[in-house]
């Protein structure tokens, strides 16, 4: 009998035609509409009621924990639900039946100032930012289920969720090679991406790198220190998933010198050297970038910050671990020393000499490219 029909005759007794049921055909994608208002045509509409049930196979698992909101967005993104409660470890989950496989995740975000992506236990995607922001990540499913939620990126603020799309790229539940990017401000991701004024190296990236070739995951988030990025979750999230095909580049240093985080350059060091060792035991390819310096770092036109935020024990801790190094504080300062001090200005936020604005994210972005290629990563 030929395979894949929905229905089999099959002979009984007494020579009666007998049909077995149907079987059920698992979709292989999804459109989730959130809310309590209209439904966008082509999604299937969700409200905060909604509990998870084996016959739908979608649903909150704790529905008693979700509102529905309201939203300053059009379509499916004019209404939303709230997480009331939430992190990564929660049970407080949207869930979506799955076959095993690879899937493409969209998630829009309803009025939220700033928030993270949790599935399957883990970060995925961080501090979205701005109404309406949205963001793909992929991610294999191997258990069955998609589990996710929106969480911290901001404590007070709401967490909230328009609309979710899902749709599987393979049946084999593994990841692309993938570059994973931890960081700052200076690294992180903002949103929308495609025209965001500000900018961070590691959004920049993907323009650089051939999408057959790599995948990007940033990970990297404002005011990051090298203990928060350790301790808080985000290499928790690259360890699940990294694999030997994989780089991880490390860029940490700024905000570790601030007082406030009260981080010596010996904790500091080993905190990077600790995961340093952690990927690199996964098989994976670590990699550490030095933070570039503050447009201002002139002296008779010449740009330099070599001895800024730690710089010099990231430079010790490659050679000590035998790990590559992108110094992107020196690159930097050879470009920002050949297009001069106003044109290096230019490349930054307006009144801030430390953030790059999109065009300076993109070129900072470059010289990260083009250093990994020149050593055959």
């Amino acid at each position: 009998m030929a395979a894949g029909l929905a229905a089999a005759a099959l002979l009984g007794g007494a020579g009666v035609a007998v049909t077995a049921p149907a079987a059920y055909a698992e979709p292989s994608s999804y459109r989730f509409d959130f809310g309590n208002g209209p439904v966008e045509h082509g999604y299937t509409g969700v409200g905060a009621t909604d509990a998870y049930s084996p016959e739908t196979r979608y649903g909150f698992n704790t529905p008693e924990h979700m509102a529905n909101v309201s939203a300053k967005g059009a379509g499916a993104g004019s209404d939303a639900v709230r997480f009331l409660q939430f992190g990564t470890k929660s049970a407080n989950t949207f869930n979506v039946d799955l076959k095993e496989g690879l899937y493409k995740v969209t998630v829009t975000l309803g009025d939220t100032s700033r928030a993270s992506i949790a599935a399957e236990g883990v970060f995925q995607e961080m501090n979205l930012t701005g109404n309406g922001a949205t963001a793909s990540f992929e991610i294999p499913i191997t258990d069955g289920q998609l589990n996710l939620l929106v969480t911290e990126g901001k404590v007070g603020t709401s967490f909230t969720l328009s609309s979710l799309e899902v749709d599987k790229v393979s049946r084999h539940p593994e990841m692309d090679p993938t570059i994973w990017v931890g960081g700052d401000s200076t690294v992180a991701s903002y949103y929308p991406l495609e025209n965001s004024i500000q900018g961070g190296w590691g959004q920049m990236l993907p323009q650089y790198v051939d999408p057959a070739a790599f995948d990007i995951r940033n990970m990297a988030t404002g005011g990051q220190i090298a203990r928060g990025f350790r301790n808080d979750g985000q290499l928790e999230a690259i360890l699940q998933y990294i694999k030997p095909c994989d780089l991880f580049l490390l860029e940490m240093g700024i905000n570790d010198t601030a007082a406030k985080n009260a981080t010596t350059e010996a904790e500091f060091k080993e905190i990077m050297r600790d995961m340093v060792r952690q990927v690199a035991a996964t098989g994976a390819t670590p990699v550490l970038v030095t933070p570039q310096g503050r447009a201002t770092d002139f002296v008779d036109g010449v740009h330099t910050s070599v001895n800024r935020w730690y710089r010099n024990s990231t430079v010790a801790l490659a050679e000590e671990e035998g790990v590559h190094l992108v110094d992107l504080n020196v690159l930097a300062s050879a470009y920002f020393t050949e297009i001069g001090p106003d044109a290096t200005l230019a490349l930054f936020m307006t009144g801030d000499t430390l953030h790059p604005n999109r065009a300076g994210a993109s070129e900072l972005a470059r010289l990260v490219a083009e250093d990994l290629s020149r050593q055959d990563l």
